[in-house]
């Protein structure tokens, strides 16, 4: 089960900021998009509503939630850049993943969303300096600060994870 719903494995917070790592998140985050757009290139209505894993989301779920998250996560980093340490509200993804359009809108949306989110937010992330990236937020769920590069990087691994599951789904079913 873990090989389903985790591909790429669980994602492990950086032990330290590094220059080069965050090159790499910056450019996972902008990719993101793209290779999700690839992932379900081609999917059907049926397909786009065939749960990645047994009790897991539909794969147009995943869509809508990487939009859900990837919204949260640029709020995150602006509030982190413009506030003395903000406090972050968790949102409850699985029942952001029961509502409405996440259950019943075609994934365009989010696509299109996705594309023009994320490359704001690379821009941003590649004007921020060191200092910038040692800032922190408070998380109101974990009740820990949180430097702003572990939620860069955890984004970036977010965005592959959740795009390895659309293709590991895609390849178990001879989707290609």
């Amino acid at each position: 089960m873990d090989e389903i719903r985790y591909p790429i494995g669980k994602f492990q917070v950086p032990a330290a900021f590094c220059e080069e790592d965050a090159k790499q998140w910056i450019s996972d985050i902008r990719q993101i998009p793209a290779k999700l757009r690839e992932a379900v290139s081609g999917l059907n209505e049926e397909q786009l509503n065939t749960p990645y894993r047994d009790g897991g989301w539909t794969v147009a779920q995943v869509v809508h939630h990487i939009a859900d998250a990837s919204m949260n996560a640029f709020l995150r980093t602006k509030w982190t850049l413009t506030e003395d340490i903000p406090s972050i509200k968790p949102f409850e993804e699985n029942d952001w993943a029961k509502t409405t359009e996440a259950r019943s809108l075609h994934i365009e949306p989010s696509l299109q969303l996705l594309e023009g989110l994320h490359e704001r937010w690379s821009h941003l992330l590649e004007s921020m300096s060191s200092d910038d990236f040692h800032r922190n937020f408070y998380h109101e769920g974990t009740k820990e600060n949180v430097p702003l590069y572990v939620l860069i990087a955890m984004h970036a691994w977010h965005g592959k994870h959740h795009t390895a599951q659309i293709a590991s789904l895609r390849q178990r079913k001879g989707w290609n």
